[in-house]
């Protein structure tokens, strides 16, 4: 399903997964290409959006399906249903209220004053419910002391179009309605088809005007309910949970949930899972194989990076999405002995206004054997575990070769320049690999330690600028000596080090005194939102509160800082920007946009989203469940049959309560007291636990 009309501000460009086209198979990768500038995307953070991938549908609050914008039901990047316009008794009804059930549902409630009636009091309540399939039910409920008879009708129409020609305002016309069965049916120029059916059957269908329409009889206190199923040509249902190879299913993930004084943690964690599960979508070549969508509705591609980052964020939720995640990106390892095998693909993406554009392939490269080695810990069977070694030595062995004589890997490459987040990436990949192979009994341990090493010291050396204030890191240099200086949200990334044995974590790219600065850096105002952590800061040249790369606070760097913090015991900074991600996913309804606008905190004011940003998406919601579990602490070593947890001791929200995570292939709790004392409720037998 590819819904992306076209790169959005900080989407990857280029090549789609696969060898890129002109390149024989085997053969070395040409460097990755940015494409034409972006368009703008219509805003979709006004609607409602029900999601089951490959279904989508874009509701606006008031219910109704106008064939403006967006709005619509679409299946695999196609709209099915433009316009579902309810009438009765001639009028519309009053908008009250639109609201989501769950992810992949909106309920809708509206009124209608009885014909007649006296008073300004409705009689008539109208309730929709629409799922992401298309399929909706409307009931009317009577409350007037008399029977009533009422004309009903909906309009329907579509126009088949793609989302791409949808966002950028090449409307088509309507497509003629033909009468079919108990509905009606539309067929495009290229022999599609899609129908609609009521049940019950209408009294007319009027198919020069895709009108349905019935007589309503309702005594006092009954109600009449119409259902409607949108079916395409080949009779599947449009995205129905478990139909054929549609929808993977909500089986990857376990029954997260969290229970603490402060109620916004479980409705945010609960939220959170269901966005996960709606966003999963399967390889179209390789069915069996599932990972999540980048973010809806603009990005359900291929797989990308941030689907192996949330992925990676989900691990505490069961390691099968890691294990399909990995597959799939595997699968797009350039092959053969040239510079760029074992590197995976992936177009490049902007980096803001300072840096050129960087390579998702190398990101996804490096985080790759990392991902690999931490879902072994969390519990991966050892049937994945020994099919994706290969991919992940090949990945490494890539690595050891870009670090070349300089000792750092430039990001995109020959040429750099040498990224601060990619030496993060790669030092962490370089460690965790090491580990892996080590365990694997496989060689290339201790070349790798000598990798990190080398890029930890010339990092130590290299990326530092001291000053007055007690110094900060550099963003980026190249081989000449020119740096940029910017300091924003990707020094996050520096806190962020991976699990080793035994529960430990590996050693950081910084020593603990300049550890403890960057925490302190990201706790300031000028970093620190009040909504979370900032892209680049407010005092930086070039801050824009909306730049995506330059200002505007992005959920996985967020959560990210916080786990990063609360692992170093930075916990008063880690509280800081927990407490304004959990705030901001109040205001959004707990589900996050990828990214909003980095504007500071003031009293009465809310969160504004991105325009181009996807509402649900993949980073956002796993980076929720991450932020959460940071309370927590949780360290787990399943090959070690050992679990430990080291919670944040503040204990910012009170008694906490986390169950029906996974560790070591079976159910984990663990309680988190008033007074930060942590205390695992159950666990796989035999695991040795400790606080």
């Amino acid at each position: 399903m590819a819904l992306r009309p076209a790169p959005a501000p900080g989407r990857p460009t280029g090549h789609p997964l696969g060898p890129p086209p002109g390149r024989p198979p085997g053969g070395a990768a040409p460097p990755p290409r940015a494409t034409a500038p972006p368009m703008e995307l219509p805003s979709v953070h006004g609607a409602l959006l029900c999601v089951a991938l490959p279904a989508l549908a874009v509701c606006p609050e008031h219910g109704q399906l106008t064939g403006d914008g967006p709005d619509g039901v679409y299946a695999a990047g196609r709209r099915l249903l433009s316009r579902c316009v309810l009438r009765v008794a001639g009028r519309e009804p009053v908008a009250l209220q639109g609201r989501m059930a769950t992810a992949d549902r909106a309920v809708f409630t509206g009124v209608l004053r009885a014909p007649g009636a006296p008073g300004p009091d409705p009689g008539i309540t109208v309730e929709r419910t629409r799922s992401a399939d298309g399929t909706e039910r409307i009931t009317l409920r009577s409350a007037v002391l008399r029977p009533l008879r009422l004309p009903v009708e909906i309009a329907l129409g579509t126009d088949l179009a793609d989302l791409g020609a949808v966002a950028s305002g090449r409307h088509r016309p309507e497509l003629p309605a033909t009468v079919h069965g108990t509905g009606l049916r539309w067929t495009g120029a290229d022999g599609r088809s899609v129908a609609v059916t009521a049940d019950p059957p209408p009294m007319d269908a009027l198919a020069a005007a895709g009108v349905l329409r019935w007589e309503a009889e309702l005594a006092p206190g009954a109600a009449f309910t119409v259902r409607l199923r949108l079916r395409e040509e080949s009779g599947r249902s449009t995205g129905a949970p478990g139909a054929g190879t549609g929808r993977p299913g909500g089986h990857l993930f376990a029954e997260a949930r969290a229970e603490s004084d402060d109620p916004r943690p479980g409705e945010l964690l609960r939220t959170s899972v269901e966005d996960l599960r709606a966003l999963l979508q399967r390889d179209p070549a390789h069915p069996a194989d599932v990972h999540l969508a980048a973010g809806v509705p603009w990005r359900c591609g291929p797989v990308t990076a941030e689907a192996l980052w949330a992925a990676r964020m989900a691990l505490p939720l069961g390691t099968r999405l890691a294990a399909t995640t990995l597959r799939a990106l595997g699968r797009t390892q350039i092959p053969g002995e040239g510079p760029d095998s074992g590197r995976v693909q992936g177009p490049l993406r902007d980096a803001g206004p300072y840096l050129p554009p960087r390579c998702t392939g190398i990101e996804s490269t490096l985080a790759f054997p990392a991902v690999l080695a931490e879902a072994r810990r969390w519990g991966l069977p050892a049937a994945d575990l020994e099919e994706l070694l290969p991919v992940a030595e090949r990945c490494l062995d890539w690595l050891r070769r870009a670090t070349g004589g300089s000792g750092l890997v430039p990001d995109p490459g020959p040429g750099g320049p040498w990224r601060a987040e990619t030496q993060a990436h790669a030092h962490r990949a370089a460690l965790l690999g090491a580990d892996l192979l080590d365990a694997c009994d496989r060689p290339g341990g201790d070349a790798l330690r000598e990798t990190a090493g080398r890029l930890r010291e010339r990092f130590r050396h290299e990326f530092w600028l001291d000053d007055p204030a007690g110094g900060r890191p550099v963003a980026a240099r190249t081989p000449e000596g020119r740096t940029w200086n910017q300091l924003g949200g990707w020094a996050a990334h520096l806190l962020d080090t991976g699990l080793l044995g035994g529960g430990r974590y590996a050693p950081g790219l910084l020593d603990e005194t300049r550890t403890g600065q960057v925490a302190r850096l990201l706790g300031t105002p000028a970093l620190d939102s009040g909504w979370g952590l900032r892209g680049l800061g407010t005092k930086e040249p070039g801050h824009n509160p909306f730049g995506h790369r330059a200002g505007a606070v992005r959920v996985h760097e967020t959560a990210v800082a916080v786990a990063g913090l609360a692992a170093a015991g930075h916990e008063k900074e880690a509280a800081s920007l927990l407490r304004g991600l959990l705030d901001a996913a109040e205001t959004f309804g707990r589900r996050l946009p990828e990214m909003y606008a980095g504007e500071q905190r003031t009293a009465g004011a809310r969160p504004v989203p991105h325009p181009a940003a996807c509402r649900p998406a993949a980073v956002a919601a796993a980076g929720a469940v991450h932020a959460l579990l940071a309370l927590a602490g949780i360290r787990p070593d399943a090959p070690g049959r050992s679990v430990s947890t080291h919670p944040m001791r503040s204990a910012p929200w009170g008694a906490i309560r986390f169950s029906g995570l996974v560790v070591a292939g079976e159910p984990f709790a663990v309680r988190v007291g008033r007074l930060g004392l942590g205390m695992v409720e159950e666990a796989a037998e035999g695991l040795q636990l400790g606080v």
